[in-house]
């Protein structure tokens, strides 16, 4: 299985921590994953944080609302469901391993104990987005499934056609290592890779060419 990773820290162009964003926090990641579907991406979307620290909740409230987007949809497996798909059939259904679903910090329903509140999950099951100003996916902090791995926690994967990206707005809660609670509220992200600073100088000399033939 091959995988691309990206942390989206630091640009202003993909990542956007609003008020109460904490330390612990250290931005939105993703991973491109190879599923061997002809025609789909998979991205699968970390919350960073801190060494020994803990993601708890995913959420959307009055103030930030909670957003998941794609350009033209998620793919939906018949046997998934909007949390993690049963690895016990991933022998039977190959592509049931790459469904679109929600998450804290597991890839698949063993030992999974998440739970969600006040969110509409219909127009996710039928490929459409997430939304919510009043929701939340979750699991306790006594669940192993909440802490760090390599610093990051998983919070979703999201199946879709090549070329599309999935995009958004979360807010995490989530605590350090020594217990202290944090919230990262209004995180935009965007799984588009931007392009690197030399390349944005080669695209701007680009449009001056383009511009002067035009002349």
């Amino acid at each position: 299985m091959k995988v691309r990773m990206t942390t989206l820290v630091g640009s202003a162009a993909l990542v956007a921590i609003g008020s109460a964003a904490h330390a612990g926090f250290t931005g939105v990641q993703y991973e491109n994953v190879e599923n061997g579907m002809a025609g789909f991406t998979t991205y699968r979307v970390y919350a960073g944080v801190t060494a020994g620290g803990e993601v708890d909740a995913v959420y959307g409230d009055g103030t930030n609302a909670l957003s998941v987007m794609s350009d033209n949809g998620f793919y939906q497996n018949q046997f998934g469901g909007y949390g993690t798909p049963s690895a016990a059939l991933f022998g039977f259904f190959p592509s049931l391993e790459w469904d679109s679903f929600v998450t804290i910090g597991l890839t698949n329903d063993a030992g999974d104990a998440m739970l969600d509140i006040g969110i509409d999950w219909t127009g996710f099951a039928a490929g459409g987005d997430i939304a919510t100003s009043n929701g939340t996916w979750f699991a306790t902090p006594s669940d192993a499934q909440v802490f760090e791995i390599g610093g990051r926690v998983l919070v979703g994967q999201f199946t879709v056609a090549d070329g599309d990206h999935v995009f958004g707005s979360m807010n995490f809660q989530g605590k350090d290592a020594d217990l202290t609670n944090w919230n990262a509220d209004g995180v935009a992200f965007d799984s588009a890779p931007i392009p690197a600073p030399g390349a944005i100088a080669l695209l701007g000399l680009a449009g001056i060419a383009a511009r002067r033939r035009r002349k």
